[in-house]
């Protein structure tokens, strides 16, 4: 395998902006596919899954490989909608490069915001797909203009419309400065000299583009000053380095429905992302040595590799989506789980395209595939050796904020749905279950109504789970709001043998949304590793357990600052259980308080309702903090308590004549107003 020919890339946008629609069209014009699938008419190839195709919605991140102008392309397609911002999330980990599909009519829309900020924070470069250039209302320039507003973005046109909605015909190519037609299956692009009419507009966007490099680089203001033409393949280069330098997003017009611009987007794709090892190495940390280490992407190096998604195959068990940073895998071969320190045989080796696959002998640094045998791993695992047991960084999820009761119609069937919410929650890490020790019922979390809906119509049809399901309840949390320090003593007499434990604990607040925090201010050489981990491990489910509700504690510090040793009586057993009670105890003694989930709430609504729709939030608690107007349209940006926006579609359609929408995501937690 090539490294420099070879691409992971994601295709990330807001619902409905044509993301799945783009990624059919690239894998038909690069030939591997050879029919147009309409996410309309429920063929799309990379939406597979029945619910996909019902809803005409992505609720999985499909991968799949082709092949351009030589060039090995590994692409993620990734959901749209807010609640399945996990699959976003852990794509955009272990992707090189993204395209960002934006609705040439809408603009930026909420979820393009949240899925540009998830690639901010795992540095991806990044192209834009302005697509709907034939919609009416379309607008390229006002697209550009809104990226560089709500994004903080540097967009660049590197091609841009001939015409827009009814009159859109082609793009112009600003590099080579030439105008391309399509034909209307797409199939034939026609490249022609740029018309009369448009040549002084085309002159003028290339000096833009030619401005914006010339910034970065001396080579073209050498040119651009001396009148000399700057050539295409200085051009190409400069705009690579910005592009993968995050300095510039490329961007690009097109109409991924009527064939229209796809080509220049896949070549763009090639030219201006990057190669596995043109970005900076990832860090691993080194749990002996305590420091971080980087992971050069290089094929001879030892095998490291970061599950990234878990899906389960009826036939087949759990197939593990693995991205190989460095070293290889080879078919048949065993390797060590580090998260687990556990050996698993990998039976199979895959490439997967959708949901069909092809073997292969091995897997490389730099590639994807998925591994068939591991029976243990979970979603964030960090796959290699036992010579070389680095860790990679783990995944951040969003806490699932809502949550429903659900039961077996029979307790034939309970088995069935515990083991069935134990493959689904491995496979979706924002998907949690557990039961209610009061009331013995299963307890299911999830990000949204929509999450749990489809998460239960699976169990149902997939797993062939009979069960019945409650009304949407929010899930709290808990926190505390003072510092304590507290000592915890544990003694007891276990099989006639006396086992004891000491520790003692600071417990503090951390700043809202940081998440939870063990870390150790003490390191007694005498005391094994393993009780320092029972230690950590006894905190860790603490908070999983809460204070005084039982909703989980989040936004706790600890600080292990003593620890009472006995080596004639201690077992990890009895630290474990001693850090449990220690933040049982302490945690109470620290003015523990209950926070519960803020939204962040986008309604788009037609001008002439914008004034019942801002009353039904006022009315139901909601706080209004600016909005956006469109040509046809205002988006009110709302903070909202989730508990007030159960049943608000229904609300929001009445007093609007069915004409609003919105859109909601988890914003933070704040303290519940009694």
């Amino acid at each position: 395998m090539d490294l420099r020919t070879t691409r992971n890339i994601g295709i990330m946008a807001h619902i409905d902006a044509g993301k799945t629609t783009t990624t059919e069209r690239i894998l038909y014009y690069s030939g591997k596919t050879y029919r147009l699938g309409e996410v309309d008419d429920g063929e799309a190839t990379m939406d597979w899954m029945d619910q996909e195709q019902e809803r005409g919605i992505t609720i999985q991140s499909a991968a799949t490989t082709t092949y351009w102008r030589g060039h090995q392309i590994n692409i993620i397609d990734t959901p749209g909608h807010v609640d399945f911002t996990a699959e976003v999330e852990r794509s955009l980990r272990v992707l090189d490069g993204a395209v960002a599909v934006f609705s040439a009519v809408d603009g930026v829309e909420p979820q393009s915001e949240t899925v540009w900020h998830q690639a901010d924070r795992y540095q991806v470069p990044r192209l834009a797909f302005v697509n709907k250039m034939d919609r009416l209302g379309a607008d390229f320039d006002a697209v550009l203009e809104d990226m560089r507003k709500k994004l903080n973005a540097r967009p660049i046109a590197i091609n841009y419309p001939i015409g827009s909605a009814g009159d859109f015909e082609g793009v112009i190519d600003l590099v080579a400065m030439e105008e391309l037609h399509f034909s209307e299956d797409g199939n034939e692009v026609t490249r022609t000299p740029v018309a009369q009419e448009r040549a002084a507009d085309a002159a003028a966007r290339r000096d833009v583009l030619i401005d914006a490099l010339s910034e970065e680089s001396e080579e073209i203001t050498n040119l651009y000053l001396e009148g000399r033409e700057v050539p295409i393949d200085l051009i190409k280069a400069e705009l690579r380095k910005a592009c993968i330098g995050h300095l510039l997003v490329p961007a690009i017009a097109g109409a991924s429905r009527r064939n229209v611009g796809v080509q220049p987007l896949i070549d763009a794709v090639v030219d201006y992302l990057p190669a596995p090892d043109e970005v900076p190495p990832p860090k691993a940390f080194n749990p002996k040595k305590e420091e971080e280490v980087e992971v050069p992407c290089s094929a001879k190096g030892n095998p490291l590799g970061l599950v990234f998604k878990i899906q389960n195959d009826r036939e087949a068990g759990p197939l593990c989506y693995i991205r190989m940073y460095s070293g290889s895998i080879k078919n048949a071969s065993v390797v060590f789980d580090i998260n687990k320190k556990k050996k698993e045989r990998v039976t199979r080796l895959l490439r997967m395209h959708a949901n069909k696959s092809e073997p292969v002998d091995q897997v490389e640094a730099g590639d994807i595939a998925v591994i068939v045998g591991m029976k243990n791993a979970q979603t964030g695992d960090t796959i290699g050796s036992e010579g070389w047991q680095v860790l990679l960084e783990k995944m951040h999820f969003p806490e699932p904020v809502i949550s429903v009761a659900i039961e077996p119609k029979s307790l034939s069937e309970r088995e069935k749905l515990k083991e069935t919410l134990e493959i689904l929650s491995r496979e979706d890490p924002t998907f949690t279950s557990h039961e209610n020790e009061e009331t013995g019922q299963l307890i299911i979390r999830g990000m949204g109504e929509l999450h749990l809906d489809v998460l239960v119509t699976r169990m149902i049809r997939e797993f062939k789970v009979a069960a019945r399901v409650g009304n949407p309840q929010v899930t709290y949390r808990e926190s505390i709001t003072k510092s304590v320090e507290h000592r915890q003593r544990f003694e007891k007499t276990q099989a006639g043998k006396e086992i004891s434990a000491g520790i003692t604990v600071r417990i503090e607040p951390l700043v809202r949304g940081s998440g939870n925090k063990y870390s150790k201010a003490v390191r007694n050489h005498q005391v094994p590793d393993e009780i320092y981990e029972a230690i950590e491990r006894g905190f860790t489910n603490a908070f999983g357990s809460g204070i005084q509700f039982g909703y989980p504690a989040v936004d706790v510090g600890v600080t292990l600052v003593g620890i009472d040793y006995d080596e004639l009586t201690a077992t990890s057993f009895a630290f474990e259980a001693c850090a449990n009670m220690a933040f049982d105890e302490g945690a109470r003694s620290a003015a523990p308080v209950m926070l519960e989930p803020i939204m962040k709430v986008d309604i788009t609504c037609p001008k002439d309702f914008i004034g019942e729709a801002m009353s039904l939030v006022s009315q139901r608690g909601g706080f209004i903090h600016g909005s956006d107007s469109k040509a046809a349209v205002e988006v009110i940006h709302v903070q909202a308590p989730l508990e007030a926006m159960f049943g608000f579609t229904t609300s929001l359609r009445s007093v609007s004549q069915g004409r609003a929408a919105f859109s909601m995501e988890f914003s933070h937690f704040e303290p519940k107003k009694n």
